[in-house]
């Protein structure tokens, strides 16, 4: 199977995080079989890396977006919290 040439490939930007982690998938796969000419392989590669980059870079922005969003929202639960007065207090590990 012949490596598509990279030059008609679409960048990487103008891909869903999804459809990249598709594309990375199968260029992993197709490198893995062994059957790819070594021009191919190193296309594979350079193609793979640039799809690395962006889907990193979908998932930093992603995250930092989230830490945006839920400001001190994720902060550990405090137990105390939950007690409702008078409520008698229960062994959490189940014994």
């Amino acid at each position: 199977m012949k490596a598509t040439p990279a030059a008609s490939l679409a960048p990487p930007e103008s891909l869903s995080f999804e459809q990249a982690l598709d594309e990375l998938d199968t260029l992993v796969r197709r490198m893995e079989s062994g059957q790819m000419s070594l021009d191919d392989s190193v296309a594979a590669y350079r193609r793979g890396a640039e799809l690395a980059r962006f889907c990193q870079g979908k998932l930093a922005s992603a995250e930092q977006e989230i830490k945006r969003l839920d400001g001190d929202l994720l902060k550990p639960l405090d137990i105390s919290e939950l007690r409702v007065s008078g409520a008698r207090d229960t062994d959490v590990s189940g014994a």
